[in-house]
């Protein structure tokens, strides 16, 4: 997992796609909140943003 992250990050300096970084940090948030919801008693709090 970090190996890809590490490969995508370059592949963003080498390219010059900056704008790319806020899109795959949101998108990796996202995931963290929803593995969050699953097995804390913040779950029915999450469902409520959706």
């Amino acid at each position: 997992m970090l190996n890809l992250l590490g490969q995508l990050f370059k592949f963003m300096r080498v390219y010059r796609k900056f704008w790319m970084a806020p899109l795959i940090l949101g998108l990796l948030l996202l995931g963290l909140l929803l593995i969050a919801a699953q097995s804390t008693a913040i779950a029915p709090f999450i469902y409520a943003i959706f």
